[in-house]
């Protein structure tokens, strides 16, 4: 079982989370929102999350394929739903960016894997009715 422990750490909505490891995340909101901006957005942490969980399988696949890997970046965009609460992700779009041995083709097949088998957190995003797109540059 997964355990995370919250705690406030300012008056305001400044919080950290602590996990069973002792790994630490400062959440915020915007100034313009109330907060100090000291911290990620819990919902930008989720995009966050996203970008992890997708890019630990991308490094193990690609490892196995004996693949090296000189950089890998990704930018995470995403639009919220208008007019809702809560608003959920209704659109996310990833742009795998990758240098090192592997061919554009090795590259993509990693990233499906990942996007439409192995990652849990772009599953429950879809699942809450996200649509994920996403495309691969090879720098």
């Amino acid at each position: 079982m997964a355990r995370i422990h919250l705690k406030q750490i300012d008056q305001d909505y400044q919080f950290v989370t602590t996990d069973e490891a002792g790994q630490q995340l400062t959440m915020d909101i915007p100034v313009d929102q109330g907060g100090h901006g000291n911290g990620v957005r819990p919902m930008q942490a989720l995009l966050s999350a996203l970008g992890g969980c997708s890019a630990v399988d991308i490094v193990m696949i690609l490892k196995k394929q004996k693949e090296t890997i000189e950089k890998f970046e990704m930018i995470i965009d995403g639009e919220r739903q208008v007019g809702k609460e809560p608003a959920l992700w209704e659109t996310i779009h990833i742009i795998f960016q990758l240098k090192g041995t592997m061919t554009k083709e090795r590259a993509e097949k990693a990233c499906a894997l990942s996007m439409d088998k192995y990652c849990s957190v772009a599953a429950t995003l879809r699942a809450a009715g996200a649509n994920i797109t996403w495309s691969v540059e090879i720098l």
